[in-house]
Formats: C-alpha cells, structure tokens, sequence
C-alpha cells in the first residue's frame, strides 16, 4: 500500500480519526479486518472488529462485515477514537455528577471550571483522572493511553453534558455518530445584544487563528479552516443581552464561542472572545455594578452543555438528555430580569 493512498483528517475536537485508504490494483484478496490491521497504525485487529460492527468502517460507502475480501480500487473509510499518545493519568478521587449510567456508557454534568482531560498545566483534577478512579475498566483507546472513554468534550469553562463510553465497541459506535453529526447537541448561552433574527443559522469555516493559537478564527470563504454550522434560538432577550439556544450541525473547538463572536454578539464573560467587558450599554454607574457582579459569578463563558441525545449502541434506540443551567448562570439571569424590570418602571 502506497502512502499516497492513505488519508488521515483528525478532527479537533471530535476526538477520533477518520481514514480513508484506497486498495491497490494489485491487491489480493483479503479480509477486511486483517488488511486495516496491517493498514492502520497502532490500531489492534479487535479495535478494528468493534469499528467494523459498529459501522464506523465503510467499503465503498456501504457498511460491512469483518469477513469481507477486500478487493482491488475498493475504498474503505473509518472513523476511530484517537486519544493522546505517552500521557500516564493519575486516579484522583473526584466526585463526579453522573446523570445516567448503565453497562456501557454514563452520562455526566460537568462543572464550570473542570478541565475535560490532562494536559500541560492541567496533569490533575480533570474528568479524566476521575474517570480513572471511578472507572478503572473503560476503554482507553490505543495500547491503554489516552482519554478514558471519550469521544468528545466541552471547554473548561462550559458546563454540562458528556457521555463516556464504558466498552470498546460502544466507543466506536457513538465516535461514528459524532462523525456523521448525527448526535443532538444544545447549549444554552447568554450572549452580548439581541440578534436581529430570532432564529437564525452561522455558517463559516473555522480555524485556528495566526495571531493566537488558542484562540479560533471564521473563514467564510472556506479558505481556511473546517466546515462548522450553528443554528441559535432567541429564548429570551434582556435589553443588553439575550439567552439564546444553540444546536450544533457540526462539532467544531469553541464553534459556538466562535460563530458569535463573528456576528457581533460575543459570549457574556468569555475572555478569550472579547464578551468579559461591556459591550451594550453605558459604562458607569449602577449598570457598571450589576454586569461587573455578574461577571463575578462566572469563571469563564456563560455555556451550558443542556442537552445530548443519540442512538444507544446496545438498544439502538434514541435516547435525550436533559440538565438545568448551574445555579450561578441562573443567578444571572435572574440579576438580568431584575435590572431590566427595574428600569421599565422608572
């Protein structure tokens, strides 16, 4: 197999690996999970089994069986889960808010402030290396590194939903449905201004920005970047800042810090995307006050996680997900109604 007959597109905040590889005109007749064995690396034939019986592996666009022949110009593509490579994660015993579980994945709430998994300023205290307590038989993705059972993830300031695969094969299934936007994803966030439309649908490239890595950039021309939709709701409008309902089309690293920033209407508090000063409304006074004590509230971006919903990889029925805003984000919306009534009848 020819290099050039391999592709590899990672997505960033998905956290697999889609593959597609094109067999060669000489090739011979071949199982289908011996030959991405041989073909994929650092993937074991059984990972490559559990892919295979979860539809994360194609040939030529149709779905299949491990006992396949691969035959020659056939394409196959597959999704997997691509952990971190060489990260040892340390067991702490951290208390963990799980809102569902059974034998093969939970779901959890996290908190504002937990970082997903480790990495360099974050060894500890992270979901992961509660996981690793809690859990120590989920499925750590290649020669057991990585992030155990994860197959996606929010920022460390948003809180809310994520589900946690407790099987090999219950990875592979939910990464395939992460892959192929098929899982209902909503946040809440309270959002600088009032849209113009109520509903409305964000559609640009997203990338990292030249200027600062850490920080994402909008490319509507496609020039740069990956593919991203968002569409927002308006749920309720506070004069100098809305709370509006978003639903990912696509998953891409701060999509929807992203795509508000770049129609004018920044995150409440995300620092990283200019929403943690005023930007509506005069600054002084008793206004001054209220939106710095709100600020206050909040150790990053007003996110929430609220809801997830998806195909269970054993029952294969859809099942929803539903969490209430953290007590501190309510606070402020309720902080919000108060000004705001406050002001009318003056």
């Amino acid at each position: 197999m020819s290099a050039e007959n391999i592709e590899i597109a990672s997505e960033e905040d998905d956290l697999f690996e889609h593959y597609r590889i094109v067999a060669d005109k000489g090739q011979s007749p071949m199982r289908l999970d011996k030959f991405l064995s041989l073909h994929v690396a650092n993937a074991s034939r059984t990972k490559i089994q559990n892919g295979i019986e979860a539809e994360a592996v194609k040939v030529n666009g149709l779905p299949t069986k491990a006992s396949y022949k691969i035959k020659p110009a056939d394409v196959i593509t597959l999704s997997l889960p691509e952990p971190p490579r060489d990260t040892e994660i340390i067991p702490e015993d951290i208390p963990l808010d799980i809102i569902y579980e059974d034998d093969v994945l939970l779901i959890v709430n996290k908190p504002t402030g937990m970082v997903v998994h480790p990495a360099f300023g974050n060894w500890t205290g992270t979901l992961i290396n509660a996981l690793v307590h809690h859990f120590q038989q989920l499925p750590t993705g290649r020669n057991g590194e990585g992030r155990p059972g994860l197959v996606h993830r929010i920022d460390k300031d948003t809180s809310g939903l994520l589900v946690i695969a407790k099987t090999e094969f219950a990875m592979s299934f939910l990464a395939r449905q992460f892959f192929d936007h098929t899982i209902e994803r909503t946040y809440m966030a309270l959002i600088w201004g009032e849209p113009q439309e109520e509903k409305g649908t964000i559609t640009g490239n997203i990338g990292r920005s030249a200027k600062d890595r850490r920080v994402m950039d909008i490319f509507p021309d496609g020039s740069q970047g990956k593919h991203a939709v968002t569409h927002y709701e308006t749920v309720q409008s506070y004069r100098y800042v809305s709370l509006v309902k978003c639903n990912l089309e696509t998953g891409r690293t701060h999509q929807i810090r992203a795509h508000m920033r770049h129609i004018g209407h920044p995150i409440f508090n995300d620092n990283m995307y200019g929403g943690d000063k005023i930007l509506r409304g005069i600054s002084s006074g008793s206004y001054k006050t209220m939106v710095q004590n709100c600020f206050s509230l909040l150790p990053g971006q007003a996110l929430h996680a609220k809801s997830l919903g998806f195909i269970h990889p054993t029952t294969k029925e859809w099942i929803q997900f539903d969490t209430d805003l953290p007590a501190n984000f309510r606070h402020i919306l309720d902080k919000w109604e108060t000004f705001v009534n406050y002001q009318q009848n003056i």
